[in-house]
């Protein structure tokens, strides 16, 4: 992939604070975590009432109406929740890049344009977006304690980007499954599919939205050590 070497950074006044962005997209995570329960809630009420349905009397048709509905409903919410805050994490993302730059251009993997382009290349979005998210983790880390220089295990970031994966791929086997699915026992099968798929949603969330915060505080703390290692302006370097 085209990356190149990261220009040196160009001083202090490119840092500029994750705080704003990073409690609004942790907030988001809270709204798709809460969909992602409520399309799972919505699911096993449908999938209940698909076995508890007696024949196809009017009765019962009602009760798939609205139990469908309620799913349709549901799921509409969580797009819009996956929407919003795929928006402000990719914008909080990039801000925690650029002050990586700053901290350490030369742990930077690619640019800094490919802190949003990496996340639409087709198959590379699997793997490029944690490439940069290492770089960005490394130069947040505090110098001069832990392995090699730097404090921070990777182990969260691990973690949030596996549940990811796995939630991605996951989710677009079972929604295929369902959409295909004809015959009743197809549809059930689908309907646990789709449960599953969910609550690894909730999973995945749940760490995005720690990984948020521990990158976030780890780059307050690293900004509190910064120093900039260019002479002040009409000063002579020693």
């Amino acid at each position: 992939m085209p990356g190149g070497p990261a220009p040196a950074a160009e001083g202090p006044r490119l840092l500029r604070s994750p705080e704003g962005l990073s409690k609004a997209v942790v907030a988001l995570f809270g709204a798709v975590i809460a969909t992602d329960a409520l399309a799972m809630a919505a699911e096993v009420h449908l999938w209940r009432t698909y076995a508890g349905a007696d024949g196809f009397t009017f009765v019962a048709l009602e009760r798939l109406r609205r139990a469908e509905s309620l799913s349709a409903l549901a799921v509409g919410l969580q797009f819009l929740a996956y929407l919003a805050t795929a928006v402000l994490f990719l914008l909080w993302f990039r801000r925690v890049r650029g002050n990586a730059e700053v901290f350490d251009a030369g742990t930077q993997p690619m640019r800094r344009g490919w802190a949003i382009g990496a996340w639409f290349v087709p198959v590379g979005n699997l793997w490029l977006p944690r490439r940069i998210a290492g770089g960005i983790w490394s130069a947040s880390a505090v110098p001069g304690t832990g392995q090699g220089g730097r404090s921070g295990s990777q182990a969260l970031l691990n973690l949030w980007w596996g549940a990811w994966i796995c939630t991605l791929l996951f989710a677009r086997y079972a929604e295929r499954r369902y959409d295909k699915a004809v015959v009743f026992d197809d549809v059930m099968d689908g309907l646990r599919l789709l449960i599953v798929s969910d609550a690894l949603g909730v999973l995945a969330a749940v760490l995005a939205l720690l990984f948020v915060r521990r990158l976030t505080a780890m780059q307050r703390e690293r900004a509190c050590l910064y120093v900039d290692p260019r002479p002040e302006p009409g000063t002579v370097p020693a």
